[in-house]
């Protein structure tokens, strides 16, 4: 396993010099296999305050869009400009109204004028591609209806934190075929990650985004069975079923997706020593229960954490070699 831990005497950023500069990421395959373990080390780095006192994105501003209410997101996008030496500025939807009060394209052709890059967290990933289309600042996509990207670098810090190299690693998503479940599929694609993926019938992941990870060589399993799912499992993941903006099929799903629910009982049942991930907010009494939350193999919270230092590793390989306008 890699000593992730380990301090050095005194801050550097030889180690570390930005590689992503003005580059967008929509998706997590907008990373190689080189880049992404160039932002993972970042991130450890990161966690292990190597990087304290350091400022690389100073004079740097990053516009936040909130088209989806947010906890996670926002204060560590926040957060980690903050510490980078930056600054972040928070645009609501009921403010900027895209493609109403303005076409996106503007919003964008208006963005890049002031600031050094967008994270957009909304409902569709056409917004996100028309925000990258029109504008010439890095944009980073913060969750869609189709993919959270971010999310699932802070879930691979967590498992590098625990098994080290993810290449082979058993993980199940268990649930909805959502944002999450596509994310985890791509992930398999640049890291070598072993997914099978359970889902009740008719809520199986995107199928366009499973193909093409299948034709990669991705290891990608597709099952209905619980059993199955959970035999040999060493990752149990899991996420809401009913995403911001489903509201009206809650209790289709709901039916649907009746002993999808992680317990400790469930937990019991991985690898001894397997681990529980939760992107959050958890709707307990549907998906999970707070037993599982908090049993002994949950790392969820460290997972949260973990937003923050890969987020920041992010930002940093994205945005540190531009030029500050200020």
């Amino acid at each position: 396993m890699y000593n992730y831990f380990l301090m050095t005497s005194e801050p550097t950023l030889t180690e570390h010099s930005p590689i992503l500069t003005g580059k967008n990421f929509l998706g997590s395959l907008d990373l190689t296999p080189q880049s992404y373990r160039k932002v993972m080390d970042t991130a450890h780095a990161m966690k292990r305050s190597e990087f304290r006192g350091l400022k690389p994105l100073e004079g740097q501003t990053l516009a936040m869009i909130f088209e989806k209410a947010s906890l996670r997101t926002r204060t560590t996008f926040d957060v980690a400009m903050y510490q980078l030496g930056g600054h972040s500025i928070t645009l609501s939807n009921a403010e900027i109204g895209l493609g109403v009060r303005e076409r996106v394209s503007d919003v964008a052709k208006n963005l890049e004028r002031w600031v050094d890059g967008i994270m957009a967290r909304v409902y569709l990933q056409t917004t996100l591609l028309e925000l990258a289309q029109h504008c010439r600042v890095p944009v980073i996509n913060g969750l869609s209806d189709s993919l959270h990207p971010v999310q699932l670098l802070a879930d691979y810090q967590t498992l590098e934190e625990r098994f080290g190299n993810p290449s082979g690693l058993k993980i199940t998503y268990l649930g909805d075929g959502n944002n999450m479940a596509n994310s985890h599929i791509e992930m398999s694609v640049l890291t070598g990650s072993d997914v099978t993926i359970c889902t009740p019938v008719g809520y199986e992941p995107n199928g366009g985004i499973l193909l093409n990870a299948l034709a990669a060589g991705a290891k990608i399993k597709l099952t209905h069975s619980i059993d199955e799912a959970l035999s040999g499992c060493q990752v149990l993941y899991t996420d809401v079923w009913i995403s911001m903006g489903q509201e009206a099929e809650a209790e289709r799903k709901r039916r649907a997706f009746a002993g999808y629910c992680v317990t400790p009982q469930m937990l019991e049942r991985i690898l001894p020593d397997g681990i529980f991930l939760h992107c959050l907010p958890a709707h307990y009494g549907e998906e999970t229960v707070p037993e599982a939350t908090e049993h002994p193999k949950s790392a969820v919270f460290d997972q949260a954490e973990n937003r923050l230092h890969a987020q920041k590793a992010l930002l940093y390989h994205l945005m540190a070699g531009q030029t500050a306008r200020w």
